[in-house]
């Protein structure tokens, strides 16, 4: 090979990017088949097919199934966060930042049906791998108890500024509403309503509200 053969810098940039382009697009075709399908039941050719690659170009990418499915589990949580927690490090009240991780559920993260078309991947996930595959469910797992934990956190310390009543217990609460996240989560995977969304986080959202200190003389009106 003489110079003029050689690769120029310029030439190897661009492959590098187009190579990158192709692993993103396959790990965002497979998200979006996980979260519609599961792991289980998508199959290596319905990537293929839905990403427009061979069976080699796949795997140039990614050693197996399962390497995939870590990658596009690492996508998943990125987005999750990027979605679910935009503007909470701007709010100051804690119980605020979780009216606003709710609101963010449902309109930024659940709404978004290009990424997610069946909803939550990690709720569409955990039950399937519970048995089948123990140790990606304890993955999942874990990133629920760590949002449980973060909400609770939130809970805490608004009970301590005076957002929440002293008699709130935010354990339960907590759990309330990380309950009622994965469960509008599968129903609207099932519906594809939007009204029905905005009623469960809704709902939600005016619970929490309803746990604030009451106002002076407001147990007099309702009496």
């Amino acid at each position: 090979m003489n110079e003029d053969d050689k690769p120029t810098g310029r030439f190897l940039a661009s492959k590098s990017v187009e190579i990158m382009n192709l692993r993103e697009k396959i790990v965002h075709e497979s998200l979006k088949l996980f979260s519609m399908k599961g792991l289980l039941s998508t199959t290596t050719q319905d990537i293929m097919k839905k990403a427009k690659i061979s069976k080699g170009g796949l795997y140039n990418h990614f050693r197996s199934k399962d390497d995939l499915f870590l990658a596009v589990l690492s996508e998943a949580r990125k987005l999750w966060r990027e979605r679910n927690l935009y503007g909470l490090d701007e709010i100051e009240k804690p119980v605020e930042k979780v009216r606003k991780l709710l609101e963010n559920y449902r309109d930024r993260y659940l709404k978004d049906k290009k990424s997610f078309p069946g909803g939550c991947i990690f709720v569409a996930l955990s039950t399937e791998l519970d048995d089948q595959r123990p140790k990606f469910s304890k993955e999942l797992n874990e990133g629920f108890s760590r949002l449980k934990a973060m909400i609770k956190r939130y809970l805490e310390q608004g009970k301590e500024s005076g957002e929440l009543r002293d008699d709130v217990d935010t354990e339960a609460v907590a759990e309330m509403i990380f309950a009622g996240m994965l469960g509008a989560s599968v129903i609207y995977g099932t519906e594809k309503s939007h009204e029905s969304l905005d009623r469960s986080l809704n709902a939600l959202i005016n619970y929490l509200g309803s746990l604030a200190p009451k106002g002076p003389g407001e147990d007099r009106k309702k009496s």
